[in-house]
């Protein structure tokens, strides 16, 4: 019931009814305990039938909070949303290099630091999501290996940072947050078929089904990037061939990139992220070489995507990750046009693709509303074992 609140927006108690097929008795019920908790409000507003005015309900921004935290190699960022998952705070510290206690250490100062400057307590926060790229055991809360920094491979980093910060903590794979953090603060009907393509450090793809995120058998599903689209290609770090992330990566683009003497002179001695920065708006600006590694990329990209679309019969894709913070515009132009031209489903329906409102944060945004999901809304994390 949180979850048609959510998504519908202010809305009455006779369509919450019809909506959810209970009486309105029960309803009622239901209600009366959401409002005493503090999670739905009466919003002021009055709808008539024709009888007595009724009151709207919409959800508590202010019921609980959520912090999600994004590892990078570079940078470390802490963000702090409310209950409808709009985004109250943002700090940022040194990246996850250095040993394993170290890195533990940072977040949780960077956690107490960014709730101190927002005068918030842990009485009011729901938990904490960590969130890389790469597998994860979600059981043990750890990160498996690569491209998660490597100290923490095998870590028990959910259990330190528990004992260090006394909040219910998870770990979660970047894109799999991203997807919940769209489909949250975007207000999307559970009956949407969504997914996210999050383009970072590596590539991969979150699924929301039902309201739901789609996990899997170990919680490590819809690994787009690691899908062959070449069984003549290069060997992954994963052990597949000619996987999509070869060819689409923000590593890859830029490897091919550097095939061009100009623009190799251009990114020379830059760090991974400022020199993919640095080559999306030289395309964007018009440099007709950066366009065509950037727009090749992204054709590769819209390769998976067709085939991500066509399993899944998608209704909604979202380019989420820092990959796409400059020239997303020219991937989901590319990607759309793709998908319009060769979709299965395409004569039925449309599968839309957008840019996510906030690329670059856009895990640590979807980390923090994972853990607002899990506590105002459960039942949507079913796949989770």
């Amino acid at each position: 019931m949180v979850d048609i609140v959510r998504s519908a927006g202010p809305i009455s108690r006779v369509e919450l009814a019809e909506a959810t097929g209970l009486t309105q008795p029960a309803v009622s019920g239901i209600v009366r305990r959401l409002i005493a908790d503090g999670v739905v409000r009466e919003t002021g507003e009055l709808v008539s039938t024709g009888g007595k005015p009724r009151a709207l309900l919409e959800i508590n921004s202010h019921a609980v909070y959520g912090v999600g935290v994004q590892l990078g190699y570079e940078v470390i960022t802490c963000i702090v949303a409310d209950t409808t998952g709009g985004v109250v705070g943002r700090q940022s510290a040194p990246g996850g290099y250095g040993p394993a206690d170290e890195v533990t250490a940072r977040i949780a100062e960077l956690y107490r630091d960014t709730l101190e400057g927002l005068e918030l307590g842990n009485a009011t926060i729901a938990g904490l999501a960590v969130v890389a790229p790469g597998a994860i055991d979600l059981a043990a809360g750890t990160f498996l290996g690569p491209p998660a920094p490597e100290p923490l491979h095998g870590f028990p980093l959910r259990r330190e940072l528990e004992t260090r910060l006394g909040v219910p903590v998870l770990v979660e794979n970047d894109a799999a947050a991203a997807a919940v953090g769209e489909f949250w603060s975007r207000q999307i009907s559970r009956d949407e078929v969504f997914a996210v393509i999050y383009l970072g450090s590596g590539l991969g793809a979150g699924l929301v089904l039902d309201g739901a995120l789609y996990r899997g058998s170990s919680s490590n599903a819809t690994e787009l990037g690691h899908v062959s689209i070449d069984p003549r290609g290069p060997v992954c770090s994963c052990g597949n061939v000619g996987c999509l992330e070869r060819y689409a990566s923000s590593a890859a683009v830029l490897d091919a990139a550097r095939a061009h003497p100009h623009l190799a002179e251009a990114l020379a001695g830059r760090d991974e992220v400022d020199a993919f920065d640095r080559l999306s708006r030289a395309a964007v600006e018009g440099d007709r070489e950066a366009s065509q590694v950037i727009e090749a990329a992204a054709a590769r990209l819209a390769d998976g995507a067709l085939t991500l679309a066509n399993l899944l019969d998608l209704d909604r894709i979202v380019l989420a990750g820092p990959g796409f913070a400059i020239a997303g515009s020219v991937w989901a132009r590319i990607v759309q046009e793709r998908l319009d031209a060769r979709s299965f489903a395409r004569a039925l329906h449309a599968t839309r693709v957008e840019l996510a409102s906030d690329p670059r944060d856009s895990a640590a945004i979807g980390a923090a509303a994972l853990v607002l999901q899990g506590s105002v809304a459960p039942g949507h994390d079913r796949g989770a074992r």
